[in-house]
């Protein structure tokens, strides 16, 4: 096992460890949370340890609370007793079994099962000013000592905590279907010619941070002219959770000086790659859920499967690129009278599955 992670309570009396942070939506299941929390009954006072994994939903920072408003809505939460132990475990996961070697006699392993049905991890860019922890649906895992797994009187000291976030992620699937392809045909005033417009992509997802090859076809029959070729990629965020919440932003928007005249034609393909490195200061932004200050990419696109549901999804992410063309009469009034055509194309943007990550 290469790397082990590990928080320890304020107090020392429990540890939380795991062998990874990062568990993969393989769409019909998820990996399993399979960890150990290491106790040290000495200072429990005839209390109990409890673990859970909670999905949940934060939708403001952590000072709302020192105003006594709630900033977190948990989507999906799961508990465990782990001392004293109770029922029957199962079996131990090889992870497992090099964890509690770490821990000694004092180790307990738990399991938990992540519903296939719930959001990957994903969050909203901060603006560069904000402070504290970004909106958006992130994993817990909590170790705490408590007499009661779930009391409301009870109050749990922090110190009697301790806790790791860990990530669900999903990888772009095996097999990807072809692109689609989008066409307008346009006429102008006081002429019946046309300006036909097509846009197709070769494929339907690409991998964050790879080109997009754009193929163009434009016919003009009309004398107007074509001054210039606009491609943009828009990402489209919906809120589920707090609010009926939908806004797009604009993450790529490249001009290509491309002159199509009168009674003429154009066949091209243009490159584009939409980076976060290029919309750092977008405030609202989705991106793919992060670990501390690591660096992540744009949030991956939200693959509703047949019979979810999108209100457990906490926030939906999807991308069109769209094609404009701008029109110019020519002429000194060219670009006084000039008009757009244009077509969109859905895309979806993934990660790639490593080759250490099985097929399932």
């Amino acid at each position: 096992m290469a790397k082990i992670y590990k928080k320890t309570s304020g107090n020392g009396s429990i540890a939380l460890y795991l062998g990874k942070r990062d568990f993969v939506d393989h769409v019909e299941t998820v990996d399993i949370v399979d960890g150990v929390v290491k106790v040290d009954p000495a200072e429990l006072e005839g209390r109990k340890v409890w673990v859970y994994l909670a999905c949940s939903f934060r939708y403001g920072s952590d000072d709302l609370d020192l105003i006594g408003m709630n900033y977190r809505k948990d989507i999906w939460i799961k508990r465990q007793q782990i001392y004293p132990v109770v029922g029957t475990k199962p079996a131990n996961t090889p992870m497992q079994e090099a964890l509690l070697k770490k821990c000694e006699d004092q180790g307990h392993a738990f399991t938990f099962n992540i519903d296939n049905n719930l959001p990957c991890s994903v969050g909203l860019q901060p603006a560069p000013e904000d402070v504290g922890k970004a909106c958006g649906v992130d994993y817990e895992v909590k170790a705490y000592i408590a007499n009661e797994a779930d009391d409301p009187d009870e109050k749990i000291n922090k110190k009697d905590t301790c806790r790791l976030i860990i990530r669900k992620i999903q990888f772009a699937p095996g097999t990807i279907p072809a692109g689609p392809q989008a066409d307008i045909s346009k006429n102008f005033m006081m002429s019946d010619k046309l300006v036909h417009l097509e846009a197709s992509i070769e494929k339907e997802l690409y991998f964050h941070g790879d080109p997009i090859p754009v193929k163009v076809k434009i016919n003009n029959e009309t004398a107007k002219v074509v001054k210039k070729i606009k491609i943009t990629i828009d990402q489209t965020t919906e809120v589920l959770l707090y609010q009926a919440d939908k806004y797009t932003k604009t993450v790529l928007n490249e001009e290509f000086a491309e002159e199509v005249k009168g009674e003429s034609t154009l066949e091209k393909t243009f490159t584009v790659i939409p980076l976060l490195s290029n919309n750092k200061e977008k405030r609202g932004l989705a991106v793919d859920g992060r670990l501390k200050d690591e660096d992540t990419n744009l949030a991956s696109t939200t693959l509703i499967r047949p019979g979810m549901d999108k209100g457990m999804q906490g926030i939906l992410v999807d991308y069109k690129i769209k094609v404009n063309l701008l029109v110019s009469s020519g002429g000194l009034l060219g670009g006084l009278t000039a008009s757009d055509v244009g077509v969109e194309l859905p895309l979806v943007l993934m990660s790639p599955k490593p080759a250490d990550v099985p097929v399932e």
